[in-house]
């Protein structure tokens, strides 16, 4: 009679896997000479990114008159939140990082299964592990790697505003703090989706593709059925990132309004992966 391991074991056996595979996944892009090359031209961009748009545009929004001439352009309602995140510097990156992450992302996490795909070693993996670990462990690496670069980003764009004015310095942690969860948050679904979409494509770059037409589409779509039956408006949540627009005349706890929004979409879309990579042959 063949011997069945308790559930307990079992579900410690694959959470185990998980984040074995999620370490293994954060090593493998921080320390091959391609993860490197990668890593070396985010870090040149956030550079330059911070140096300028974020150290000059901070200047603007804590004058008056900018803020001022803005209103009169947008609306008294439009961005008026903006002014009023205690830290300028973290209000412009705000801005910047909620649209620029999200791209970032759908570039990082292409590959999250295309490559094993293509060279036919997926099958080898999953006789070491299941196809539950081994998606949830991929999802959670590649979602740990663009966390830690996020929080260097924003650790940069503190020690920025500090330099500018020491007093800044808490206020800075504790806005830091809050643009930090919420952009997690932002890119659970968009890495998600592109777990599901690496599984389908035989390469990351044509992964990257189909994540355009994707968008594309559905944002067509949706546009579409808007204009001709407007009392199914809310069809546009099913779209990652369709908060973003709204989230950025948010700040303090205010950015957490729309959270469940991306909360939900990952959820889903996790669901979908998982049923996806249990029963195709791949």
């Amino acid at each position: 009679m063949e011997y069945t391991p308790p559930k307990t074991a079992q579900k410690n056996s694959m959470l185990r896997n998980t984040l074995l595979l999620a370490q293994f996944e954060v090593k493998k892009m921080l320390f091959n000479p391609r993860g490197l090359i990668a890593l070396a031209a985010f870090a040149l961009v956030w550079l330059l990114i911070l140096l300028y748009p974020i150290s000059s545009a901070s200047s603007f929004l804590i004058n008056p008159d900018f803020s001022g001439i803005i209103e009169g352009i947008f609306g008294p309602d439009a961005v008026s939140e903006l002014f009023k995140w205690p830290v300028a510097e973290l209000a412009v990156y705000w801005i910047a990082a909620l649209y620029i992450f999200p791209l970032f992302s759908i570039f990082v996490s292409a590959d999250q299964f295309a490559t094993d795909k293509s060279r036919g070693t997926f099958r080898f993996l999953t006789l070491r592990a299941g196809r539950d670990s081994l998606f949830f462990g991929r999802f959670i690496g590649h979602m740990a790697l663009q966390s830690i670069l996020l929080c260097l980003t924003v650790i940069a764009t503190i020690l920025l505003a500090a330099n500018r004015d020491m007093s800044l310095l808490l206020p800075a942690l504790i806005s830091g703090l809050i643009v930090t969860l919420n952009l997690i948050i932002v890119l659970l679904p968009y890495t998600a989706l592109m777990a599901i979409l690496s599984l389908y494509a035989s390469s990351a770059r044509q992964a990257t593709i189909y994540a355009i037409l994707v968008w594309a589409a559905m944002s067509i779509s949706i546009a579409i059925i808007n204009n001709y039956l407007p009392i199914i408006s809310e069809l546009k949540w099913i779209l990652p990132g369709s908060q973003i627009s709204l989230m950025i005349n948010t700040q303090g706890l205010q950015t957490f309004m729309y959270a469940p929004v991306a909360l939900v979409q990952a959820g889903i879309l996790l669901f979908l992966g998982k049923v996806y990579i249990n029963r195709s042959a791949l």
